[in-house]
Formats: C-alpha cells, structure tokens, sequence
C-alpha cells in the first residue's frame, strides 16, 4: 500500500448523518480526499468503518507506560487519541515532568493533547516534589501543544475565591482553552456555583443522580472505566438522553488492562446495554474533539485521515487503525516502534527500619477504645471511614489479619521525614506486603502489609530501584522497577504489561488479596482530595473536615 494515496473499503459509519452505507474512503497526503458512496448493491468487505476513539481524560503515567509505549499498547484497539493530563509526573518533576510527556508522545505517529496541570501539589497537607503556579500554568496555556487546563481538584478554592486558583482558570479563559473538573460529589447549589466558574468537565460522578445534577447545570460528563475506579454501570443510561454532552475515559488504567482493551470496550458495553450505536460513537468520537477544539479527523471530506476498521458494531474488534492515512495497528499487532528514553527522577529517601514501622499505641487516635481505620472499596476512589478495636500488643498497635485490618504507611520520597502510619481494611491479604512509589497525587511511597519485616522489605525494594511497585513475603519478593519519575518504565510496553501481570498474580494467588486491581487501588489510597478517610506522608487525613488529624472528635 502507498501510504501517500490509497483507499479503505466497507460499511461506513457516518456519525454526522446517523447512516450506514457501502463506500470507499480515498485517502491522500494523510488526508480524506474523498468519500465515495457505493450501490448498495456493490459487494464490499465485511467491515466497518468509524472515526477513531479518544480517551477524554487520562493521566498516561497511571500505565506504567511513557506516553511513547502507551500510544504502541492503545492503537491496537482503535485510540487515536488521548485528552491526557500530565498531572502525576509534575508532582514529582514539576515543569521538566510535563516537557518530558510532551517531548516523548511527539516521537510517535498519535495524538497526545495534554493539559496544563492546576493541582501541584494537590493539597497542603502532602510533601510533592514540586510546585507549580499560578504564573506557570499561565505559561503553559499560551502553547499550542497544551490544549486545557487540566482537573481542577480543589474545587473549594474555586467555592471560596482562592486567589491562585481563579488566576488559573482565568488565564485559561483567556487562551480561549477549557478548564476540566473534579468534584466528587458536589450538587446542587455548590456544583452550579463550580461550574458557573467556568468549570466544563467532570469525571468523579459515582451516581447517576450526581451526574445528571451537573448536566442539568451544563457541565459534561465522562463515564470513567479504569483499572480501579469503575463507574459505567452507575451513569450508563443517561447516554440515552445525553449523549451530546458525555464522553469516554479510563482515567487510570494499568498496563495489563491496556492490553486486553482501551475505549473499544466501552463501546461495546454501551451497545450491549441497549445505547443506540450513533449515540455511543458521538460520545467516543465526537464530543472530545469538538469540546477540546483538537486535529484529529472525524471521517469527513478534508479531514486528517484518523479512523479506525472494526469487525462489526458489538464488540468493536478493531483490524486496522490509521492516524494522519498511515496505518499504525493492523490485526491485534501494533505498528508504532519504541523510541529511546532516557529517565528522569526525583529520590531523596534512605531506607527504613522495621523499628522505624512501629506503632506506639499513643501515636494513633483513640475514641472509646477504638481506632479510625481506612476501608477501601472495590472499584470506587472513595473509602469509608470505620471505627475499628485494634489488635494490641505490649502497646503497641499491630495489623489484625484474621479480621482483614491492616497496617498501611506513608513514606516521604523527596526527603528524610517521620514515616505515616494508619491502618486500612478490604486488602485482604493474608501474608507480606506490598508497596508502590504511584501513589496520587504526591507519588510518596505507600505500602499496606500484615507485618513490619515484610513491610520494611517491600519499601526498601522500591527504594533501592528507585520507584516501582513490589510485593514481599518472607523470602519471595517482586518488583517492576518504574525509574521515570518513579511512575513509568523505560521498557517495551508489552514487557511493562507481562511483567506487572506477574506481580499482579503474586499480590492475589500468594498473599490472598481478593481485589481486582489491588496496586492500584493501593495507590489512590493517598489521594487526599477524594473522601472520607486517606493517608498522606503528613499523616492521616479526613476529606470530610478536609484537614489532618488529630480533629475535634
């Protein structure tokens, strides 16, 4: 095939018409030069043509993976493009972290169109790696490669007038760019006041009634699916009426579950459900490029030639996926090749002793016997927030395996600080550790274990790779190093995916965790900015009274 002028023949999908009908796209210059409709009459092959998918809202490091190798995993299923937000690497990196992302997806044939984070750090109550302003977000806006002002996570700054935060969103105003949200369970008078100050998006929705509260004030909403929060089946149906203003994303979605699928899967979920296919295309298609103003072709006359052949219209298997008329996946293989990388990382921490790991029954907050204890919740960002009798021993506090409450820590990576200490509920493992330098939004080192040897000994090992994710007991340890900025590997993504497959198996089959993605459920349980109950470096947080303890109980 002559990547400079060729043709694709088959069932087009024309979304802007809601028709399905025999044609050949002519292709030229990377171009749509043409779309020939043909008899209906006229045997074509038995396939279907469609715009390509764009996941509307990820942060690419959650992978595992550069922006590089993500791009290699994410064209196989029929992604062209991504609204991706480089707010993980710039906690750690701050403005080298977001040159770096930008720099690397531009080594490869897609279409990364990243933000201008808001969030760094995204609280005071958190050691991150650096900080970003109001002055420095600015910069970034007036750049053509910075497409919006990603999730603005404190949204009680923009509630309350926060001088800094309404300066970035002002200065995203005036680039003419829109501004994402984030505002778990913000309604009614709060969320129109949010969204009145310029806010268009929002991805946290956990409820349908949450969901159709903002799209009754304007906002758009996406359906999140990632590797630990799931929310389509909770805001599925409102695409039957709303499909004009909702989208697809994943949020964050770890290397195993990019392999096996990406956009392509909601699709056919959605479908599943009973959504008409026009309105889920407009919803995966459409809708991203149009809100976010981005070059990227929608399968008309003169548009980049972005498009995507599946098998059919309910599982959306994708044969061929071309962007700017070169093809770049073809029959589950991808065609993009990896690119060198060179690491970049910010590790200032020394390793820690099991001494260090103790918890003295006077350092931990009593009420009537009882301890506040983090309980994580299968699918969901949100924890619950339980009162719990601890497991005591000589005064000191120790994980209760036989009633599944155990011991999680925070340990500050950027510098030599007491290590946090809390205990968390739902891991469900019966034996070792694990830990992980991705750890939202600050990316310390966050670890959850049954006792403090192993503990020790899974911090340690990330500690001496300098960022990565591992699992420990007794003699047997793991470990995916992760040396770019303690979020991603340098490595082929195929590898990446394989490998964290294995630790993956070893965190569920040998120290007993019955959750479904339990590393990355690990690494929101440091998010401070979704409730109830968190852990920071700085120590234990309630999201409800947003502050540290100890509170006014």
């Amino acid at each position: 095939m002559e990547q400079n002028k060729f043709s694709i023949c088959g069932q087009l999908v024309d979304v802007w018409k809601q028709q399905i009908y025999p044609a050949t796209i002519h292709i030229k210059a990377g171009r749509i030069a043409a779309i020939e409709a043909l008899p209906n009459d006229k045997t074509v092959p038995n396939q279907y043509i469609l715009p390509g998918f764009i996941d509307s809202h990820v942060h690419v490091e959650s992978s595992m993976l550069v922006p590089s190798e993500f791009a290699r995993l994410a064209v196989v299923h029929g992604t062209v493009g991504t609204i991706s937000d480089p707010h993980e690497i710039a906690n750690v990196c701050g403005m080298e972290g977001v040159e770096f992302m930008l720099a690397n997806g531009k080594q490869v044939n897609f279409s990364f169109n990243f933000g201008a984070p808001s969030c760094v750090p995204a609280t005071t109550f958190e050691t991150a790696g650096a900080a970003l302003n109001s002055t420095n977000v600015a910069a970034l806006l007036q750049r053509e490669d910075i497409k919006y002002l990603s999730e603005m996570m404190n949204f009680p700054g923009v509630l309350y007038g926060d001088a800094e935060v309404l300066k970035k969103i002002a200065a995203a105003k005036a680039a003419g760019k829109p501004v994402d949200g984030h505002a778990p369970g913000l309604m009614g008078t709060q969320a129109q006041q949010y969204i009145a100050a310029g806010i268009s998006t929002d991805h946290e929705c956990f409820t349908a009634e949450e969901a159709l509260n903002k799209l009754n004030y304007g906002m758009k909403i996406l359906i999140r699916e990632g590797s630990a929060a799931k929310n389509f089946d909770a805001l599925i149906d409102l695409m039957h009426n709303h499909f004009e203003q909702m989208m697809f994303c994943s949020d964050d979605k770890h290397p195993d579950s990019l392999v096996v699928g990406h956009i392509n899967q909601l699709c056919a979920r959605a479908v599943a459900k009973g959504i008409d296919v026009f309105k889920v295309l407009q919803s995966a298609c459409v809708n991203p490029v149009q809100h976010y103003q981005l070059n990227i072709g929608l399968l008309r006359t003169g548009d980049p030639a972005d498009c995507i052949v599946v098998e059919n219209l309910t599982e959306f298997k994708v044969k061929q996926t071309y962007i700017k008329g070169i093809l770049v996946a073809e029959d589950g293989q991808t065609l993009i090749q990896s690119v060198p990388v060179t690491p970049i990382n910010q590790f200032h921490c020394l390793p820690v002793t099991e001494a260090a790991l103790a918890m003295p029954i006077t350092e931990y907050p009593l009420q009537d016997g009882k301890v506040p204890v983090i309980a994580a919740l299968e699918g969901q960002l949100i924890t619950d927030k339980l009162w719990v009798t601890p497991n005591v021993n000589n005064n000191y506090l120790l994980s209760d395996v036989a009633n599944d409450v155990l011991k999680m820590v925070v340990v500050n990576r950027y510098h030599p600080a007491p290590i946090a200490k809390a205990f968390i509920k739902n891991f469900g493992l019966k034996k070792g550790a694990i830990a992980s330098t991705v750890a939202h939004d600050s990316h310390n080192i966050v670890a959850v274990g049954t006792n403090d040897a192993d503990l020790a000994k899974a911090i340690n090992a990330v500690i001496e790779a300098k960022g990565g994710v591992s699992a420990v007991h007794e003699n047997h340890q793991q470990i995916l190093p992760l040396p770019v900025a303690g979020l991603m590997s340098a490595n082929d993504g195929y590898t990446v995916a394989s490998a964290y497959t294995a630790i993956d198996a070893m965190v569920k089959n040998e120290l007993g965790s019955a959750l479904a993605a339990p590393f990355m459920t690990l690494s929101f349980m440091a998010l401070l900015v979704i409730p109830h109950l968190k852990l920071s470096d700085k120590g234990l947080f309630d999201g409800d009274c947003f502050n540290l303890w100890p509170l006014q109980l």
